[in-house]
């Protein structure tokens, strides 16, 4: 009798655990954005958001914590908990080069989180307000030379990737250029756009629609975009050798249950896949990247050897 009362116990257990599983998400899941509304990662993952809560039954809420080098939205991520109902949007910049130019760190990117999925790379341009009077990458070059000190480059604050690629320049080009920080690709697009600043290096799909007020100059990606097929990528223009390339990916606190894990991969998966979301993402200029749990750790571990190389090779100070 013991045995049988013992073996229908474990039967509701096991049966208990699996309701469970197939019952996430249960209530809302809140989406962290570390970005101003109107960046380019805020627009695609609101457009995410909106498709995926029908198919996850519950709501995606965004929720934007922009500022301090993405400190502001991880640290908000990791005071969510690890119930699987806090989903983190981060980048190459959180987790991989904070940890090498933060001289303190509230989080580690290794051990407070667990992988879900990448998302994209961003094809992102180099830009030069309209009235500047360049029109390649060569006549920028030329003009820096020319004007030391007093071209101002749009970054998204002091060691982010848009900065790297600013002192990269200075490097190559014997120029100095002045790094204007930004909270976030929006407010690049809109500095570039009022005359604030004279050229930047960020997401094309921050400019998507104003394409005729800015000069875009070259593209990083790995071909010629079929947008705008005459604009050269930067290994066509002698730029070809900078490190780095923007990522954004999903990740959730260390502890989140396996299956609430699984099928935030599973949806964005499938989602990134179907036609009519691969169009929408091409016309906002990302290179769609989704892959497994373990094949995000993989990449992510080595992302941040290539980070530590980078940031030692161009000597970024920690801030």
């Amino acid at each position: 009798m013991r045995i049988r009362h013992l073996a229908a116990g474990l039967l509701c257990l096991l049966f208990s655990s699996s309701l469970l599983a197939q019952a996430y998400p249960a209530k809302p899941i809140r989406l962290v954005v570390p970005l101003p509304p109107g960046a380019l990662t805020d627009i695609v993952m609101r457009a995410n958001a909106q498709e995926l809560s029908s198919r996850l039954g519950q709501p995606l809420v965004v929720d934007n914590r922009p500022g301090g080098n993405w400190v502001i939205g991880v640290e908000s991520c990791l005071k969510g908990g690890a119930d699987g109902y806090t989903l983190c949007v981060v980048n190459s910049d959180a987790m991989s080069y904070n940890p090498y130019i933060l001289s303190s760190m509230s989080y580690d990117p290794g051990k407070d989180f667990t992988p879900v999925t990448n998302l994209f790379f961003l094809i992102e341009g180099i830009l030069a307000k309209a009235s500047l009077p360049v029109n390649s990458i060569a006549e920028l070059q030329a003009y820096a030379r020319s004007n030391p000190g007093k071209v101002n480059f749009g970054t998204l604050g002091p060691g982010s990737s848009p900065d790297v690629f600013r002192q990269w320049l200075e490097q190559q080009w014997k120029a100095e250029m002045a790094g204007i920080p930004y909270k976030g690709g929006g407010n690049v697009v809109s500095a570039l756009l009022g005359g604030e600043i004279d050229v930047a290096k960020i997401g094309m799909g921050n400019v998507a629609g104003q394409l005729s007020k800015v000069k875009v100059l070259a593209i990083q990606s790995g071909a010629r975009s079929k947008l705008i097929p005459n604009v050269p990528i930067t290994r066509e223009v002698g730029l070809g050798a900078f490190p780095v390339r923007v990522w954004w990916g999903l990740v959730m606190n260390t502890g989140t249950p396996d299956n609430a894990i699984a099928r935030i991969n599973t949806e964005f998966g499938r989602l990134y896949r179907e036609p009519k979301t691969a169009e929408y993402l091409e016309s906002q200029f990302v290179e769609v990247a989704v892959n497994s749990p373990q094949e995000f750790a993989d990449f992510l571990k080595a992302d941040r050897a290539r980070a530590a190389e980078v940031v030692k090779a161009f000597n970024i100070p920690k801030q």
